[in-house]
């Protein structure tokens, strides 16, 4: 298997730390909001590298963190006039909510970094006592230049960074570029107690403290968008390398970002549409789909056009399972040549990197071995949609919720739309079709003449 690790920015082998064992950790919310249909998009693609994972037989062990203390968290929760953790309390719980709704299976472990205060504490202690951290006035910075590696994540040059962006000015730092570890209290603000007064952890304590408590140092794999690489990777990086003296990660991996209408989309832009939201419009396979049809680390522009083609990509493969209702069988053995072509072509695509869009252009060629009556191909549609996160709710997806005199009423009206166009009677053929439509029933003229679909 081949991963791009960002740390060497190339194509690496990868090798697990422990035999048939994977170890990760994914960057997850910070509770301020709902989060966007950007934002999920790592939560959905590192989700389909653990099935991955597990599909290949290795343990996973995935954790995956909510930042819970934050600037943003703090001012939001005064602008609503809500208890600092009500306010927390509800995110949360909305996240999980959107993570089922996305049909994100849930990490082993969602540790809050308000419950890892004291270990922070102990960790920053730690970088004081080694030299790499000070303290002035109840903040403690990181003091970047004492360590020699920093910037090896991201490729920065530490001069460069003083004229980039997202370097506080700050006059009790000693260097511009240093970075906050704890912060002082202001009045009103939560706070936590420590050797340097009441303040609270900065966010790149957060992470790197949690990581190590659950899954060691270093661990297999560290995940999260490209936005993320800097500084907030960087200087996790950082600290592991000043209190282990070694990588808190072997494997770096970042996702690129959602854009919209070239821009990225983030909440500081008010450019986003959250997952929930969209999920009113499509389905989680809809949008599964909308994403993994792009390799992971390009960019993907969001397009309501592309979705809808996207719905119309998931509905071929429902209509392939309307044909073969028995779709999957317990460790089903296939025996045709292309079928099993097929397979060995899809897992060759996932080990290159995870190119889940040559992975599904694999599961197209199927359909349309499925269409010519191959029952293992759609088997194995489901087996390889099921990797991907595909046909959780196959069974409700394909009942319709119609019964058989709405399907005899709809084949009636299919046959005298049949008639019109024969007849060239187009404005009443069109218009079937358009009022079905409007009861979410999509019509599809076919080879194989007209099929039906209930719309998400």
């Amino acid at each position: 298997m081949l991963v791009f690790n960002t740390s060497t920015n190339k194509k690496e082998e990868f090798v697990s730390i422990e035999p048939k064992k994977i170890k990760m950790y994914i960057c997850g919310p910070t509770v301020y909001n709902y989060f966007h249909i950007g934002n999920a998009r790592p939560f959905l693609f590192f989700d389909v590298v653990r099935n991955f994972f597990k599909y290949q037989g290795f343990d996973v062990l995935y954790i995956q963190n909510i930042t819970d203390i934050d600037d943003k968290i703090i001012k939001h929760a005064n602008d609503e006039e809500i208890e600092y953790f009500d306010f927390t309390k509800r995110y949360i719980e909305a996240f999980f909510e959107d993570l089922e709704k996305l049909h994100i299976s849930k990490a082993d472990e969602n540790p809050k970094a308000t419950d890892f205060i004291s270990e922070m504490v102990s960790y920053i202690n730690e970088l004081i006592l080694n030299d790499y951290a000070y303290e002035k006035e109840g903040d403690v910075y990181f003091s970047v230049r004492k360590l020699p590696e920093y910037g090896q994540l991201s490729g920065k040059n530490i001069d460069d960074l003083l004229t980039g962006a997202r370097i506080e000015a700050n006059d009790n730092k000693k260097d511009a570029t240093d970075f906050t570890l704890w912060k002082k209290a202001k009045v009103g603000e939560p706070s936590w107690d420590s050797p340097w007064g009441k303040g609270r952890p900065g966010w790149h304590t957060e992470c790197v403290v949690m990581s190590k408590k659950y899954l060691g140092t270093p661990f297999d794999i560290h995940g999260g968008g490209i936005d993320l690489i800097f500084p907030h990777h960087e200087n996790e990086l950082a600290q592991a390398l000043a209190v282990e003296k070694k990588p808190l990660a072997n494997y770096w991996m970042h996702n690129g970002f959602l854009n919209i209408e070239g821009d990225k989309m983030s909440k500081s832009l008010n450019n986003f549409f959250t997952a929930r939201d969209v999920l009113k419009l499509y389905s989680a396979d809809t949008v599964r789909f909308f994403f993994l049809s792009k390799h992971y680390r390009s960019p993907i522009d969001y397009n309501p056009q592309i979705l809808e083609e996207s719905k119309s990509s998931i509905q071929r493969f429902h209509e392939v399972f309307k044909k073969f209702p028995v779709y999957v069988e317990p460790n089903y053995v296939y025996n045709n040549e292309l079928v099993i072509s097929k397979k060995s072509l899809f897992t060759e695509a996932m080990n290159d990197d995870f190119n889940t869009a040559k992975a599904v252009s694999y599961m197209f060629d199927l359909v349309k071995l499925a269409n010519q009556g191959c029952l293992e191909s759609a088997n194995l549609i489901y087996e390889l949609g099921c990797i991907l996160g595909f046909f959780r709710d196959i069974k409700s997806d394909l009942s319709n919720s119609l019964d058989d005199k709405s399907d005899k009423l709809i084949s009636l009206l299919i046959e005298i739309r049949n008639q019109a166009k024969r007849d060239k009677n187009f404005v009443l053929s069109d218009k079937i079709r358009n009022d079905l439509k409007d009861l979410n029933i999509e019509l599809r003229d076919t080879v194989n003449g007209t099929e039906w679909s209930v719309l998400k």
